[in-house]
């Protein structure tokens, strides 16, 4: 963890509870953090898993804090304080804000601004802050990842509340392309929580044979230096391959910087700004493309239009034929609205003329019926 944060941040391995992957590390902080009936903040758009290990066993409540297209869907001060108001009006006691740096499905980085807006509202509301860093070995590019346990140290937070309020969640999944294995951690100051987090992890225990093995391989300090600078330059290469493809196909994305996939903008092909016309599109593209993507609307995005797209997981030459596929369905989609627009138009002139020849029609005869 530290080596992946370029050293900047050292951790305590009393601090740190091993668990069967961050699935059940973020549903074991559910369980030490809140009660059922509780809320825990999360920004939009996120991970559709979210709704799975935070609530079903939990009876966590999610809300959400809205983020938009307009500033990169980055979190502001006004989204985090309604979303705060809303979960009042529901009579739901916040106990935390939830985060993923880098973001799934965004594919971004948060800014250091952002962070320290969290900590100052953790700060001033009393409240948790769990920041989900399973892609943090996946920054391929600027601006550099930061960890919170680097803004809370820069901050020199250490002897204050706040220190024991926040807890780190972090995978060996994404950056050593380990799901199978699954290996999570919480890494937590708080004693308490480190404590009863221990006692939960009984439920989901990594195997003797699994610590053992990546104990081994994780010691090879020359293994994992090469193994995430070649990991890195490997996502940016695809990254830039999906996002070429796309400008080919007249496709945009979210500037991106991390991750294994891109949040792609459709929003030029819904046949309208609706959910519905998102939902249309989406099968289009898995039923007759036979793409498999991700319709922003799973990810509680508040704009139709947006998909996540995956880069990371086929070769090279899949990659390169689903953009084919892609660009010629776009043109074939491109064609078929204009032609859809075209008949509307058509329509339109058609029945502007018939009302014309109607209303005329009933002047005349009201003329010669005067006459």
């Amino acid at each position: 963890m530290a080596e992946i944060r370029g050293n900047k941040v050292s951790f305590d391995t009393d601090h740190l509870v091993l668990t069967a992957g961050a699935t059940s590390a973020n549903e074991t902080l559910m369980f030490c953090l809140a009660e059922k009936g509780d809320a825990i903040l999360l920004p939009t758009p996120y991970y559709p898993g979210f709704d799975r290990d935070l609530k079903w066993r939990t009876g966590v409540e999610i809300v959400s804090i809205q983020c938009s297209s307009s500033n990169g869907f980055q979190i502001t001060e006004s989204a985090l304080e309604a979303a705060y108001q809303e979960a009042q009006r529901k009579n739901l006691r916040v106990k935390g804000v939830l985060v993923t740096n880098p973001s799934n499905p965004l594919g971004t980085t948060m800014s250091r601004n952002e962070l320290d807006l969290l900590v100052n509202f953790v700060t001033d509301k009393e409240i948790h802050l769990i920041s989900d860093e399973i892609y943090s070995g996946t920054v391929f590019s600027s601006p550099a990842f930061v960890s919170i346990m680097e803004v809370l140290k820069d901050r020199k937070l250490e002897n204050t509340q706040v220190w024991e309020r926040v807890h780190v969640v972090y995978s060996l999944s994404k950056d050593l392309g380990l799901p199978g294995f699954r290996v999570g951690a919480i890494y937590s100051n708080d004693p308490i929580v480190v404590a009863a987090a221990t006692k939960m992890s009984s439920f989901g225990l990594v195997s003797s044979q699994t610590q053992y093995l990546l104990s081994a391989m994780l010691s090879d300090k020359k293994f994992t230096k090469e193994y995430i600078s070649k990991n890195h330059k490997r996502l940016q290469k695809r990254q830039n391959k999906l996002v070429s493809g796309l400008e080919k196909a007249g496709i945009s994305c979210l500037e991106s910087n991390a991750g294994l996939f891109c949040w792609v903008d459709m929003r030029h092909l819904l046949s309208s700004n609706t959910f519905e016309a998102e939902m249309e599109l989406w099968k289009r593209i898995v039923y007759d493309v036979k793409l498999n993507i991700s319709p922003g609307s799973s990810c509680h995005c508040t704009e139709p239009g947006w998909f996540r797209v995956c880069f990371a997981n086929m070769s090279e030459d899949t990659l390169k034929l689903a953009m084919q596929r892609l660009k010629s369905f776009v043109s074939f989609i491109t064609i078929d609205n204009q032609t859809h627009q075209d008949l509307k138009n058509m329509r339109k002139k058609n029945r502007t003329k018939w009302v014309f020849r109607l209303s005329f029609q009933s002047f005349h005869d009201r003329e010669q019926g005067e006459r």
